[in-house]
C-alpha cells in the first residue's frame, strides 16, 4: 500500500490516517453554505482547523450537494485564487487540496498554492482534467459519482455497485497512468449517486478497493446517509458522523475529510492505539 503522498518533492505519510478539514466557500453547501464568504471568515475558520490537528485544507468554491446547479467558470476560478491566495500567505506551511472537477480550475490554484486537486467527478466531466493533473504533478483525488450533482440520485440502479465502481475506478486510474499522474487517492464517493442503504453497503466493503493498491479518502461528514438514518438534521448529525469515520478508519480509510477536526483527529488517534489500521495494509 502506497503510504505518503509527495506534496512539493515533500512525502507526507499516511499512517497514521490524515485528517481533511472542508473549507466551503460557497453559498449553497447543504452544511456551511454561505459561513466562509468573506477574507477574515476564511482566514479564521483555516486557522481554528489547523490549530485543531486538521493535516489539510480542502478548499470548494462550487456546491456538491444532490440538485446543486454549476457555477460559472471564471467565478469559480476567482473565488479558489483568492481563497487559496489567502490562506496560503497565512499559513504558508499548510498543504492545501482544491475540490473542483473543473481543468481551468485546477490549472489556476496549483500557482496560487494548491497542492492537491480533488475531483468529485474522477475525470468524467470534464475531459481535460486528467492531462492537466499530468501535466500538474500534485496528487489527485478520484472519486465514484455515475452523474452530476443535480441528477445524481436518479442514477442508482446499479447492478453490482461494487463492481461497477471498480471499473470505474479501473478504467480512470489507467487514464492517470496514462497520463503520468502517480499519486492517486481514491475515494467512493459516499452520498454520490448512491442510496442509503447502498453507501453503508459500499462502506462494509471498503476491503474491495484494496485491489488497487491506493490509499483511500471517505469524505462522510453530516452527510445524508448519517442524518436521514438518525431521522435528524445535519447539524445535529456531529456524533453520528464520529460513529462513521470511526468505522470508515476499522475499514482501512486513510483520510478524513470532515467539518469537524477535533472530533475526527481524535478518532484517528483511538483508532491508531486500537491498532485500526495494521492489518490494512
Amino acid at each position: 500500500m502506497q503510504k505518503s503522498i509527495n506534496i512539493n518533492g515533500n512525502l507526507l505519510p499516511l499512517d497514521p490516517p490524515l485528517v481533511m478539514g472542508i473549507l466551503n466557500v460557497t453559498e449553497d453547501s447543504f452544511y456551511d453554505g454561505g459561513q466562509y464568504r468573506t477574507d477574515e471568515a476564511i482566514v479564521k475558520r483555516a486557522g481554528e482547523m489547523l490549530a485543531a490537528g486538521a493535516d489539510i485544507i480542502d478548499i470548494g468554491a462550487v456546491s456538491t450537494r444532490p440538485g446543486a446547479q454549476d457555477l460559472p467558470e471564471q467565478e469559480e476560478i476567482d473565488r479558489i485564487r483568492h481563497a487559496v491566495g489567502l490562506v496560503r500567505g497565512r499559513f504558508p506551511e499548510s498543504v492545501i487540496s482544491v475540490d473542483t472537477w473543473r481543468a481551468s480550475v485546477a490549472c489556476a490554484a496549483v500557482p496560487c498554492g494548491a497542492n492537491i486537486i480533488n475531483d468529485v467527478s474522477g475525470g468524467t466531466f470534464d475531459s481535460d482534467m486528467i492531462p492537466t493533473m499530468g501535466r500538474l504533478q500534485v496528487p489527485y483525488v478520484l472519486m465514484h459519482t455515475p452523474a452530476k450533482p443535480n441528477d445524481m440520485q436518479q442514477h442508482t440502479d446499479y447492478e453490482d455497485i461494487l463492481a461497477e465502481m471498480i471499473q470505474f475506478f479501473g478504467q480512470q486510474i489507467e487514464k492517470l497512468h496514462e497520463a503520468h499522474v502517480h499519486d492517486i487517492i481514491l475515494d467512493p464517493g459516499f452520498g454520490f449517486g448512491k442510496t442509503l442503504e447502498q453507501n453503508y453497503f459500499v462502506l462494509q466493503n471498503m476491503d474491495a478497493f484494496k485491489v488497487f493498491n491506493l490509499p483511500v479518502l471517505v469524505g462522510i461528514s453530516r452527510k445524508s446517509m448519517i442524518y436521514k438514518l438518525l431521522e435528524t438534521t445535519p447539524d445535529n448529525a456531529l456524533n453520528g458522523t464520529t460513529v462513521v469515520n470511526t468505522l470508515a478508519l476499522m475499514k482501512g480509510a486513510h483520510i478524513l475529510r470532515v467539518h469537524d477536526v477535533k472530533e475526527a483527529v481524535e478518532a484517528v488517534k483511538i483508532c491508531a492505539s486500537f491498532g485500526c489500521q495494521k492489518d490494512q495494509a
